[in-house]
């Protein structure tokens, strides 16, 4: 298909999805579309699909392309798929094993104790939502936290993480005020891409910071 059949077919679930954008995310390596002879791009529903994949991950998430990447390549080296559309087992652009859970669910989908849960909780890293259920960045939230405790940091001192995410959320929100009084879908496209590059600008310096102790 055309791209802008592909902007088409997604637009409903992102509104702000334009040409540009999918051509950005082409150039950043999430997608590879066939090269017709005449050197027209031809998109696959592969091709839909990881680009749904990224892009609900850089709305819901706010995951920089590095981190979006990474996470295809390791679809793409455990999925079981083996026909043409892209080996992301991906519902709404979530794998399928990702959605919503219980806390017993979060539990065991995560290995954390009961008494590491209560603690990232009572520090604010997760929430359930009003019905007692966690989502897909609750899942990977505490994944997260469990492989850092493991390599020596205490759970509590995750509390500093969670407000300096909440310090760049505000440096977020104020940069992109303008847009949202235009329009929500357009303001929310815009947060997510410049949490992106927040995102990765955060990882850059912290690892320039963590160079400088060696």
């Amino acid at each position: 298909m055309k791209i802008g059949e592909v902007v088409g077919l997604l637009k409903g679930s992102f509104p702000a999805l334009s040409i540009s954008k999918v051509r950005y995310l082409e150039a950043e390596g999430l997608i590879s579309p066939h090269r017709v002879g005449n050197g027209y791009r031809q998109y696959s529903q592969a091709d839909v699909e990881r680009l749904r994949f990224a892009l609900t991950a850089q709305r819901d998430e706010y995951l920089p392309i590095s981190v979006i990447r990474e996470r295809l390549t390791e679809l793409d080296a455990t999925g079981t798929s083996t026909g043409p559309v892209a080996r992301v087992i991906a519902a709404h652009g979530r794998r399928l094993d990702d959605g919503p859970t219980d806390l017993d669910g979060l539990l065991e989908r995560t290995g954390v104790s009961e008494e590491e849960l209560d603690e990232l909780i009572a520090i604010g890293l997760v929430a359930a939502d009003a019905h007692g259920r966690f989502d897909s960045r609750a899942v990977r939230t505490v994944s997260l936290a469990r492989e850092i405790h493991a390599l020596g940091v205490p759970l509590r001192n995750l509390r500093m993480l969670r407000t300096s995410a909440e310090r760049e959320a505000d440096v977020i929100d104020q940069a992109v005020q303008h847009k949202r009084s235009r329009s929500s879908s357009a303001g929310e496209e815009a947060a997510a891409e410049l949490a992106g590059r927040v995102g990765e600008l955060h990882a850059l310096l912290l690892r320039r910071a963590v160079d400088a102790l060696a």
